[in-house]
């Protein structure tokens, strides 16, 4: 793994995955992308779903009102988990 190789670059670092998918699929998606953060020691917070916006066509993800609250709760947890880390 990269980061492991590099000397834990992104140890301690805020990171959070998000998907935007059209069905099925989506929660292999966003799994794997936090077993690469979990494994680079990376300090990840939560939402009130998993991350994901769904949709088939360009802008429907923006029309997912469950999947953009689900963000914008992401966003908030991030802002406030950066104050506490860096305060």
């Amino acid at each position: 793994m990269t980061s492991i190789a590099n000397g834990g670059m992104f140890r301690r670092k805020v990171g959070a995955a998000v998907v935007a998918v059209r069905r099925g699929g989506s929660i292999h998606a966003f799994n794997a992308i936090n077993h690469f953060f979990f494994i680079g020691q990376m300090i990840v917070p939560g939402s009130t779903y998993w991350n994901m916006g769904f949709g088939l066509d360009k802008g429907d993800v923006e029309k997912d009102e469950e999947g953009l609250r689900t963000m914008e709760v992401l966003g908030e947890n991030m802002a406030w988990l950066l104050k506490k880390i860096h305060g």
